[in-house]
């Protein structure tokens, strides 16, 4: 646009344009050139670069909807875009400048951790990148597409720190952009597998602008032209998305600001998720460039994307050390039912009934009878077997009177079963009544409900 801008300029101002074929490089010229080009050592760049990747698989973002097939998508998006701030983006310049890495190779290191973290450790990371193209001086004044997506692999070690990350990352930017000339559609053709190249889901953009060169009005001669803006109709704060997700970083050269501004489709993803993503992204930068929390030298893996109300959530989630009023025992509350009701019923089975009081009275002889003749312990496993009688209601309030565990046995059970469980239980008594006490040899301690 700028290329078309001075031209437009000088033909407004001088009524002639310069069109000296001798020495301006066209177009046409620019394609000739490049299709006379060696591109061996170009070739074998790539074909090794992309070695035993699979560019049809796409990362193992935390998607929302199931991926659709190309013609049922919809090309609705979504932005999230946040400013760095003054203390973070002088952090970042800093660390670019004290480690001879360019702010563009840093933005990407940072992104290809931020993938690593957010698919689950995913360590072979492929992601496609637009550049220029216009890689001669020559070129820069001419008009054209010149534009050319490269992919961009990255295998990282999740224990590498994260300055480990970003020198790697710097090889792999240099080397890519040297050879970045070779046309995609042949990069595509020495991988006959891959049918649809995945890694241009997931796209990264650096920027750098002036705040001057951001204004919809220019200049032409002594006139003042304003840019109509040219968009698509789509709903509000919505916007049109080939891709997945494309992170783009941009550098505000006049002061010195950096943001960022994720953009996702909405096929995949919902609105409060990509605002998320570029929350936990910012939430990263913080732990690696903020002074007083810096985790550079600490491993990959140790990055956290947990923003801090979910560690809120998850801290008061796992606190176990929250007191709980005591619960009274079950003998206890009884006691306090025979104290307030004495002459109630407490417990009725067809024509036989028992009061409070009664009830009590039977339990305490049972309770005597356990601790005078068996001299059961506090916390010692009694067995009970009996039918459905009131017996059976003595006999667990008596073994709850004495601190003792309860433990019920069917009657139903064989004999060998019912001597299995006493074994497994290590109870030496059993409390039973007329109906089971034939179920039990003379070797094992037993008392009879009834007959107490």
């Amino acid at each position: 646009m700028n290329i078309f801008l001075h031209d437009l300029n000088q033909a407004y101002i001088t009524s002639e344009l310069s069109t000296n074929e001798d020495t301006i490089l066209r177009y046409l010229d620019y394609a000739t050139i490049e299709q006379q080009m060696p591109m061996t050592a170009a070739s074998i760049f790539w074909l090794n670069t992309l070695h035993d990747c699979n560019l049809d698989q796409s990362l193992p973002l935390p998607f929302d909807r199931y991926r659709l097939s190309d013609e049922h998508r919809t090309g609705r998006g979504i932005s999230a875009s946040f400013h760095f701030g003054e203390d973070l983006s002088h952090d970042f310049l800093s660390y670019s400048l004290s480690n001879g890495i360019t702010l563009e190779q840093l933005a990407l290191a940072s992104y290809f951790a931020f993938l690593f973290k957010s698919t689950n450790g995913e360590s072979d990371l492929c992601i496609g990148m637009n550049i220029n193209g216009r890689y001669k001086e020559e070129l820069m004044s001419v008009i054209g597409i010149f534009v050319n997506a490269i992919p961009l692999r990255c295998q990282l070690d999740p224990h590498w720190s994260f300055h480990q990350l970003t020198e790697h990352v710097k090889e792999i930017f240099i080397n890519s952009l040297k050879y970045s000339y070779f046309p995609l559609r042949r990069i595509l053709a020495q991988n006959p597998n891959a049918t649809k190249p995945a890694f241009l889901d997931t796209l990264f953009e650096f920027r750098s602008y002036r705040s001057e060169n951001m204004k919809n009005e220019m200049v032409i001669g002594d006139s003042q032209i304003f840019v109509l803006p040219l968009s698509i109709e789509v709903f509000e704060e919505e916007i049109m998305s080939k891709s997945d997700v494309a992170l783009t970083i941009q550098h505000d050269l006049d002061n010195n600001q950096l943001s960022c501004t994720f953009h996702a489709s909405l096929d995949l993803f919902e609105r409060m998720t990509v605002n998320k993503m570029g929350q936990r992204f910012h939430s990263m930068l913080k732990q690696l460039f903020s002074v007083t929390n810096m985790k550079i030298n600490k491993a990959i893996y140790e990055l956290s994307l947990t923003l801090s109300d979910e560690k809120l959530l998850m801290k008061s989630m796992n606190n176990t050390q929250i007191l709980f009023p005591s619960l009274p025992c079950i003998h206890h509350e009884f006691v306090k039912q025979v104290m307030e009701h004495p002459q109630k019923l407490a417990v009725e089975l067809d024509d036989q009934s028992l009061t409070y009081c009664e009830l009590l009275y039977y339990v305490q002889l049972l309770s005597l009878s356990i601790l005078n003749e068996q001299r059961v312990n506090v916390g010692e496993i009694v067995c009970q077997c009996v039918e459905r009688s009131l017996s059976m209601v003595i006999g667990v309030m008596a073994i709850e009177m004495v601190g003792a565990v309860y433990c019920p046995l069917s009657p139903r059970d064989p004999e060998h079963r019912l001597y299995a469980l006493l074994q497994q239980t290590r109870s030496r008594l059993v409390l039973n009544h007329y109906l089971t006490k034939t179920k039990f040899d003379d070797d094992i301690s037993s008392i009879d409900i009834d007959a107490v």
